[in-house]
């Protein structure tokens, strides 16, 4: 899991991003190490047909939020090593900045434009949903939860004129009842993060994920990748943790600490941004 290829951040969002000098050195000992990359779906689909239907030594790369960086770094790199991979965008800020990160000093961050998106799209880069203004999903009423699946979906897909079958979970975070509304929208999949690796047989709904930091280095992608341990692992114990609500959120829900249970300013935004 990717967010933004940048070498610039605040200091709050500086664990989301990866700089284009070290994402080029993953993909260069993935394309080294013969590594197959799929998009969510081609995974989902083939984890329905056994693990037969895997191609060797499988890996997918996911971005999330639609950052410009994608169509100006990270898809050039994608290219040049011949991989693919899936791109969750969060559809309210798409043609401006990334405004949800303005505590974190990162409201002006380019996002891509909807004639990029189309342009990725067509380069065989799987364009999913991650809502529509970005927001915990697991602190949202079931019904504002819907609109904010259902939105983004709609948008995409009249933007791109196909199908969006995957979905990606703001910060990680979801409940049985939001797994259930994503599933009844239509996705066949949906992306959480759980710091571990996937597998066959997980549920296609709350697929595991690793975080990508900016010391990432490629010995620490490697440990993970051939023995599915490492820093970029968590303990049993802490991925149980990092699901559950404590009352103190990991990195990624540090990014959301003005939200509340009941936002009245983001419905206010989600339903204004609806009407326009």
């Amino acid at each position: 899991m990717y967010h933004s290829i940048s070498s610039y951040a605040s200091p709050k969002f500086r664990p989301c991003i990866v700089s284009p000098e070290v994402f080029e050195e993953h993909l260069s000992y993935l394309e080294q190490h013969h590594y197959t990359s799929m998009t969510v779906t081609q995974f989902v689909q083939a984890m329905d047909q056994g693990w037969g239907k895997l191609p060797p030594r499988p890996v997918i790369l996911t971005f999330d939020d639609g950052y410009e960086d994608f169509y100006t770094c990270a898809l050039p790199a994608l290219q040049r090593h011949g991989f693919v991979a899936t791109l969750y965008i969060a559809t309210m800020f798409v043609g401006g900045t990334s405004r949800w990160l303005q505590r974190e000093g990162e409201s002006l961050r380019p996002m891509l434009m909807w004639d990029q998106v189309a342009k990725i799209s067509a380069s065989g880069i799987e364009c999913g949903a991650h809502t529509h203004t970005h927001p915990p999903l697991d602190m949202l009423s079931p019904s504002v939860a819907r609109s904010e699946i259902v939105h983004s979906k709609e948008l995409l897909e009249e933007h791109l004129g196909q199908h969006v079958s995957s979905f990606a979970y703001p910060f990680g975070y979801y409940t049985s009842v939001v797994r259930r509304i994503v599933q009844e929208s239509g996705y066949t999949s949906a992306c959480a993060i759980k710091h571990t690796i996937s597998s066959p047989v997980d549920d296609p709904y709350a697929l595991a994920r690793l975080a990508i930091k900016p010391d990432t280095d490629v010995h620490d992608l490697a440990t993970a990748l051939s023995s599915g341990c490492g820093p970029l692992v968590a303990s049993p114990v802490k991925r149980i943790r990092a699901n559950v609500r404590q009352g103190v959120r990991g990195v990624y829900g540090k990014l959301w600490a003005g939200w509340s249970a009941i936002d009245k300013r983001a419905s206010k935004e989600i339903r204004s941004s609806y009407a326009n």
